[in-house]
């Protein structure tokens, strides 16, 4: 069971572009985020997204190879217990991992949204998702649908 929730930027941006920014309080209740991504969202930020402070200097390391954003998000969730982060960036996710944080990306949450009955079908959303500038190779769109038994 995670203790906090941590979201970087691009899942924020795709799922307020397709109409699902809910579908993560849905699933988790609570977010955290920082003033950085709060800054790249650039919405206004809902109730349920709480913007924290990094209080660690892992931020400045990080943010000399990754994206303000990823390092910002990276570095918060390891101020947590047993943190989640969100994040779709090969990069970020990679350093992530490194540093023994669980990670998901945009795909993953909602597949994770199908398994709790929180949308009906995979496959529209996807659609919804390549209308827009993200990018999921087929491989992956292919292995969620498969996953959730809509392929």
């Amino acid at each position: 069971m995670h203790t906090a929730i941590v979201s970087d930027t691009s899942c924020l941006i795709l799922f307020s572009k397709i109409g699902e920014l809910d579908l993560l309080r849905k699933l988790y209740g609570k977010i955290y985020i920082t003033k950085i991504v709060c800054s790249e969202f650039g919405e206004d930020i809902p109730d349920w997204i709480e913007v924290s402070t990094v209080a660690s200097g892992i931020y400045e390391h990080l943010s000399g190879y990754l994206d303000e954003g990823e390092a910002s998000s990276i570095a918060l969730a390891l101020e947590f217990e047993s943190p989640l982060l969100i994040m779709d960036e090969i990069k970020g996710r990679r350093a992530a991992r490194d540093m023994g944080l669980p990670v998901t990306g945009s795909l993953g949450l909602l597949i994770a949204a199908k398994e709790k009955g929180h949308i009906k079908q995979l496959k529209p959303v996807i659609e919804k998702i390549q209308k827009t500038n993200f990018r999921i190779s087929k491989i992956l769109i292919d292995h969620a649908l498969k996953r959730v038994k809509e392929l």
